[in-house]
């Protein structure tokens, strides 16, 4: 059997803001990590009869990252699970996306406040919905990449 590489959770500071951030970002790694360098075309065959795919699941990670935290609106959730880009397209865009969220994150010093430029929810809710989102995402791509390359770990 082979070694897992895990990276253990992050060490972060002790402020919420600085906990919060620090297992959101420590979860999308691992999510980009699962799907970066995935073969083609194996990353896009479906895995369960629901017809989740390694791909799909970063690519519909990346549409939750924009509508969140950017405003971006999105018509149907069911579709951003399919894409055909390439992997390599699809980390790429998801990465940005990461940035960009991560830049509104910067400004944001109150966590009782709603996201910039919006009523609600608030950054706090934000933050929490999104390791929530990206945690139970990043387990199902841990399992389809070990089931397309035996690949394991974080």
């Amino acid at each position: 059997m082979a070694r897992r590489r895990d990276t253990p959770p992050p060490r972060t500071g002790s402020s919420e803001t600085e906990v919060l951030r620090g297992f959101l970002d420590y979860l999308r790694t691992s999510a980009a990590a699962k799907v970066d360098g995935a073969p083609e075309p194996e990353a896009h065959a479906a895995a369960v009869p629901s017809g989740t795919n390694l791909v799909g699941l970063l690519n519909h990670l990346t549409f939750v990252e924009r509508s969140l935290f950017l405003g971006e609106k999105v018509t149907s959730w069911p579709s951003t699970f399919r894409t055909k880009d390439s992997v390599a397209d699809v980390v790429a865009r998801y990465r940005e996306a990461v940035k960009q969220a991560n830049e509104i994150l910067d400004g944001c010093t109150d966590l009782a406040e709603p996201l910039p430029g919006r009523e609600g929810p608030s950054v706090r809710w934000a933050l929490t919905h999104m390791i929530e989102e990206t945690g139970r995402h990043a387990g199902h791509a841990d399992i389809l990449r070990e089931l397309i390359d035996g690949s394991t770990g974080r």
